[in-house]
């Protein structure tokens, strides 16, 4: 049975999270600050954190930058009441998997975290296109023997895009995938991502692997 800790200080709500998972089968620990997240994150190594931003004794943000030091492929999901697109790219630069807002949908709330679980187990070792390769394991990549450095979320990016080899994804499917985001205001995050992942896999080698295929999304190939 998969262990989730929730780390939330509105003690009603954190009651509200921890029943729900509960009835849906899960194990579940709370902590209402990030200092004693931290200690039982070490403690348990739990299967998926949900992290409220705003705690009393750190941010949120801290605790996530500690959680993936420790632990890079604990699956984060963000919780808290702001809804702003730079806010949630920040939290995705952070080290964060997924960002939802209060007040949550019971419905979609269980759904994102089953989808983390779920790819979590769902992943390969390790992916080879052309000289690019991605290690699960180890969360690398590296490009003709070279690491190269990617945020915890460009790794997502790139790891769904290589286990997706010459298939076209488009916006939505990416966003519904790493992002589990449906609405198309918030598309605009994969081209911003894209971007980054462009520079750091692509730039400065003749061979490109990313590629755009206009009006319907993204693919990578050799």
């Amino acid at each position: 049975m998969r262990n989730i800790l929730i780390v939330e200080d509105d003690k009603d709500f954190q009651d509200y999270l921890r029943e729900l998972l509960v009835k849906n089968d899960y194990l579940v620990s709370v902590a209402s600050t990030g200092v004693r997240a931290l200690k039982i994150a070490k403690e348990l190594e739990p299967s998926l954190v949900v992290l409220d931003l705003e705690l009393p004794d750190m941010n949120g943000q801290g605790v996530c930058i500690e959680l993936r030091k420790e632990f890079p492929s604990l699956p984060i999901i963000i919780l808290t009441a702001k809804n702003a697109i730079s806010e949630k790219i920040e939290g995705f630069n952070l080290g964060a998997d997924d960002y939802i807002t209060k007040p949550i949908i019971p419905e979609e709330f269980l759904a994102r975290v089953h989808a983390r679980l779920r790819r979590e187990t769902d992943n390969k070792t390790v992916i080879k296109i052309s000289d690019l390769e991605l290690d699960n394991k180890k969360v690398e990549v590296k490009r003709a023997g070279k690491l190269i450095n990617l945020t915890p979320h460009e790794f997502k990016l790139l790891q769904y895009l290589m286990s997706n080899k010459g298939i076209v994804l488009s916006r939505e499917r990416i966003l519904n995938q790493i992002w589990s985001y449906s609405y198309e205001v918030e598309s605009r995050v994969v081209d911003v991502y894209m971007g980054y992942l462009r520079k750091k896999i692509d730039g400065g080698y003749k061979n490109k692997l990313i590629h755009t295929i206009r009006g319907f999304g993204y693919t990578i190939k050799a």
